[in-house]
């Protein structure tokens, strides 16, 4: 089976249990099909209670990753935290690993991150890194501060583009999402636009929502699934888009605000204890971050053009979030908490899918 279809470890992804999805996606489906862009994480799952880890996704080449891409943010709902959100808003860039982990190990990654920068690439100035964060206290003890920075170090040095597996895996290793087994997800769309062909590619850490709202190809299958009483949500979700079209700040902010469409087709309402945080950024332009000391020249898309590209996100979050579930399997943690993986066969009974 293509990656399309399995993740490299062999678990199905959403088109191997024959979902079907709009657009065009790259050779992997993956954030890793925008060129330069690399994945890697560490994942903690020792004795009954520690399940968590790390994910890195590196924006450039390691040994380029103190050079800047230009990036916008997004807050659908607040409950949680993106370091480096603020100089993001001011200045429209970020440089840098980008980590996402468990919400109190969020310090440790973006300490680890500045200590990588200054052991690896030489960096004497400030950093100011993105970190993000989902809580995964149900199966993981979250109060045993687990991560270290030499895990945060692991995940960056063992970043890699290509296929990348997804599920309970990285920071994703403790997540919830729509009561099932949620984490680590990925998709990308190859387009043109402006006669260029360019990728778009969607990261997730799925971590929120409730059975009842599960949406599928329009569908609402968490009704037929959903037990009688259901706790209050208590999750989030990070998303990171990436892409190598040309694009300034302010476009990739445009990008950021399309995440909670993406998010809404699986029926999620983005709820008062739930951290929707996301993150794009674009390749591009490399050199616009090189001189400092004279006027800079760049490309980008013009606004008229972007409607392709707000699609693109959109159908790339929805699929992302859906393979987060789908390659994934049952777990149990802290304190006896178990969560079941997503009942594909259910689901595809409910679809027509068999």
């Amino acid at each position: 089976m293509t990656s399309l279809t399995r993740t490299p470890s062999g678990k199905l992804r959403a088109r191997g249990i024959g979902l079907t999805f709009a657009g065009t996606p790259g050779p992997n489906n993956a954030i890793t099909d925008v060129p330069g862009v690399t994945v890697g994480y560490e994942t903690l799952i020792e004795g009954d209670s520690v399940r968590t880890g790390v994910t890195a996704i590196l924006p450039r080449p390691k040994q380029d990753l103190a050079t800047s891409v230009f990036a916008g943010c997004h807050s659908l709902n607040g409950n949680g935290e993106l370091t480096g959100s603020h100089w993001i808003e001011e200045a429209g860039c970020c440089d840098g690993p980008i980590t996402i982990t468990n919400t109190h190990a969020l310090g440790t990654c973006r300490d680890a991150s500045i200590q990588w920068l200054v052991t690896h690439l030489g960096v004497s100035g400030w950093a100011l890194p993105v970190a993000g964060e989902t809580y995964d206290g149900t199966l993981n003890d979250i109060n045993g501060f687990h991560i270290k920075p030499h895990h945060v170090f692991a995940a960056i040095d063992q970043a890699r583009d290509g296929p990348i597996d997804e599920g309970s895996v990285g920071g994703g290793t403790g997540m919830i999402c729509y009561g099932f087994k949620g984490g680590s997800g990925t998709a990308s769309r190859a387009l043109t636009l402006a006669n260029t062909v360019v990728t778009l590619g969607v990261f997730v850490q799925a971590n929120f929502g409730l059975t009842s709202q599960l949406t599928i190809a329009g569908i609402p299958v968490g009704q037929h699934l959903a037990k009688a009483h259901e706790d209050p949500e208590r999750g989030s979700i990070i998303a990171v888009v990436a892409t190598d079209a040309p694009l300034l700040p302010h476009q990739l902010k445009r990008l950021t605000r399309r995440v909670g469409l993406g998010m809404g087709r699986s029926g999620a309402i983005s709820g008062h204890g739930s951290g929707d945080l996301f993150l794009a950024f674009s390749t591009a332009n490399k050199t616009a971050h090189q001189n400092d000391d004279q006027l800079s020249n760049m490309q980008f898309i013009p606004d008229a053009l972007l409607d392709p590209l707000f699609e693109a996100v959109i159908q790339a979050v929805d699929e992302a979030i859906l393979n987060a579930m789908v390659a994934n399997e049952p777990m149990t943690g802290f304190k006896g908490a178990h969560v079941d993986a997503l009942p594909v066969t259910a689901i595809q009974a409910i679809l027509g899918l068999t």
